[in-house]
């Protein structure tokens, strides 16, 4: 193995498909000198490796990288989905079941959204869920204060220009009126930042409560809030596109909350 060969991956990939790091905090232990490749610490992500390589962080040996997992897991509001938070609230990563592998997130839901998140141990899968090119339609039940004539809703069916910002035409249709506030149920494709509260800000409307019911072809269903469920390797592979030998698998995991927003090390 040298620098200028060609062959295998690059180390951050390798790491975060063994389900170390992502990609950006592999490179950031490289940069400690954390990692050894060979028995020889490294201090630069620009090295390819092969299965033949041995490889450590912090002293601890490597091994094959699992295979392509995703899990269906229920996000109650309050919890922010990041791995570190600066104002030390509660994240979705302490939140989850600790026999549960180092995840990430597919996509994020914000402070006070609710409802369905996948969560996968593969970098490669993650970004390409993320990409709006994959044009899955994430779902939300959406209830707003007040009400909102349809005239309003066309605009954001038509597509809405929000400070400067182009958000694509939307699929929302008008379900009931319970009170003070409205329900919607409203698709998208892109998800940007907030997209459906900005929005809806734009037309007038204050959205107090956002759950999203479906992320693709993956559904929330019946699953309880603070609750895992992975889904089987057959389905993965089907959505994916990924050959293999299944090894099917489905486990739901109870709810565990921490206290406060700090990690422990997946």
């Amino acid at each position: 193995m040298t620098n200028d060969t060609p062959s295998g991956d690059r180390i951050a990939k390798t790491l975060s498909r063994a389900g170390i790091a992502s990609r950006r905090e592999a490179e950031r232990m490289i940069a400690e000198g954390r990692v050894t490749v060979n028995g020889k610490t490294i201090d630069s992500p620009a090295l390819n490796v092969t299965a033949a390589d041995r490889i450590t962080v912090d002293g601890k040996l490597v091994g094959e990288p699992d295979p392509p997992r995703i899990w269906l897991y229920h996000k109650p509001a309050g919890l922010v989905t990041t791995e570190r938070d600066e104002k030390d609230r509660p994240t979705v990563f302490g939140a989850l079941p600790e026999i549960m592998p180092r995840v990430m997130s597919i996509g994020r839901l914000d402070l006070n959204s609710e409802g369905l998140l996948l969560l996968t141990n593969d970098g490669g899968v993650k970004r390409k869920l993320e990409l709006p090119a994959t044009g899955w339609l994430r779902r939300y039940r959406v209830r707003i204060n007040g009400s909102v004539s349809e005239a309003k809703l066309d605009q954001l069916r038509a597509g809405i220009v929000v400070d400067g910002i182009k958000y694509q035409p939307m699929i929302v249709t008008f379900d009931r009126q319970q009170g003070a506030n409205a329900w919607l149920t409203v698709s998208i494709r892109e998800g940007k930042n907030r997209e459906i509260r900005r929005t809806m800000e734009a037309i007038g409307v204050t959205v107090n409560r956002l759950i999203r019911v479906s992320y693709g072809p993956f559904q929330l269903g019946d699953l309880k809030q603070g609750e895992v469920e992975e889904l089987k390797q057959r389905v993965v592979r089907d959505q994916l596109g990924i050959s293999g030998k299944p090894t099917p698998t489905r486990v739901r995991k109870p709810v565990n909350r921490p206290s406060t927003g700090k990690n422990r090390h997946r």
